[in-house]
């Protein structure tokens, strides 16, 4: 039986070459980077090395770059830090309905403390309008938080356009990018963005570390205390070989990057088209601008479950949604922000792609999942009625 991997918005295979550069860091290389003898300055050296390298990728200066335990820290960090030194300017945040619970739980929080949040609504392929956006700008409004691409459906959003909007309003744009990192140009000067938070598991490197970009001059105030380290936003010892890790990996993820995506788009549009020549299945996300990587289908009369335990009977591992609420029994908040019902959200399938991935898995895939969804639908008894 195969083994095929197709769960990639999860998580990614760590790049070998990654692994080998923090190796030195779990061993030989154990001092503080805050400690100021040799084994601390050694440390500190390669903490900033990565610093330069993620500052890079994204267009950004050095300092500029916030090492994090990952996106979610660095979105509540951003979000939260924004709201509490903006506080006395206005009590008003913008974001959408599509968002990663970071920043939707993060906003529902500030919303408990007094703040108003706006929850702007998405199209049917899960886009926001920018129009929309500069409509809900008013003279209170302190922050706008709009991802670059949706880690369900991958609907890659119009956060130039928006971040335009909010240069010319005078209000701070934060982008969770966490899902763009080496498969979409991400360059913060271009994006107009004074935030943007990124995760190094979502391109081949370790768990457990992350990225802000803060740029320049945006206030933020402190909630964690303990130490001054990462400009006192994040205090607390860096994980130093997670931070070499993410830095040797968005080195990687954005090199040759055009190659890369055009390889996993090709093998993308082949996953697509196979899957929806299954009769009753549709495509959810928008059909072009979308993540090079993603395919978010809906199977008509099938549960989501059903589909995705039955998958990993064949050794294909995918997902119903995003990671972090894979535990719930709750249908979709992005597929029902795009305006699906319950029982065809119930009914959705995300399989996402890397440069790891292969044509022949693909071939796998479409050879089983035929048969799996022809079983699944002779169980079921809403397909039996509709017969």
């Amino acid at each position: 039986m195969q083994k095929v991997y197709l769960d990639n918005a999860a998580t990614t295979r760590m790049h070998d070459e990654v692994f080998v550069a923090m190796q030195p860091y779990l061993t030989a290389i154990y001092g503080n980077p805050s400690s100021i003898h040799s084994f601390g300055r050694e440390a500190r050296k390669a903490v900033e090395e990565a610093r330069e390298k993620t500052a890079a990728a994204l267009g950004a200066e050095p300092r500029e770059i916030i090492f994090t335990s990952g996106a979610t820290e660095a979105d509540n960090i951003a979000i939260r830090g924004v709201a509490r030194a903006l506080q006395n300017k206005g009590r008003h945040l913008i974001t959408t309905a599509v968002e990663h619970h970071a920043v939707l739980d993060a906003c529902k929080a500030l919303e408990a403390e007094g703040f108003r949040v706006t929850l702007l609504p998405v199209d049917a392929y899960g886009m926001v309008s920018p129009r929309d956006v500069a409509d809900a700008i008013t003279d209170e409004t302190i922050l706008v938080s709009v991802m670059m691409a949706n880690n369900e459906v991958g609907t890659i959003m119009p956060v130039a356009e928006i971040g335009q909007i909010c240069r010319e309003r005078g209000v701070i744009f934060h982008t969770d990018a966490v899902q763009a990192i080496g498969v979409l140009p991400v360059n913060v000067d271009e994006l107009q963005v004074d935030l943007l938070s990124l995760s190094a598991h979502k391109f081949h490197g370790p768990k457990g570390v992350g990225a802000l970009y803060v740029r320049k001059g945006t206030k933020l105030k402190v909630f964690s205390f303990g130490g001054a380290q990462e400009r006192k936003l994040r205090p607390g010892t860096e994980n130093v070989a997670g931070i070499v890790g993410l830095g040797r990996a968005i080195e990687l993820a954005t090199t040759d990057m055009e190659a890369k995506v055009s390889r996993i788009k090709a093998m993308r549009d082949k996953l697509m088209a196979g899957l929806l020549a299954i009769p009753d299945t549709r495509l959810n996300g928008h059909p072009e601008k979308r993540l090079p990587g993603n395919v978010n289908i809906s199977v008509q009369y099938v549960e989501g479950e059903s589909m995705i335990l039955s998958l990993d009977l064949k050794g294909i591992a995918v997902s119903s949604g995003s990671a972090c609420t894979s535990g719930s029994l709750d249908p979709s908040h992005v597929l029902m922000a795009m305006g699906l019902d319950h029982q065809t959200a119930h009914g959705s399938l995300r399989l996402t792609l890397s440069a790891y991935n292969r044509e022949e898995e693909i071939d796998y895939v479409l050879s089983v999942m035929p048969g799996i969804v022809a079983r699944l639908r002779a169980m079921s008894p809403v397909y039996a009625g509709k017969e």
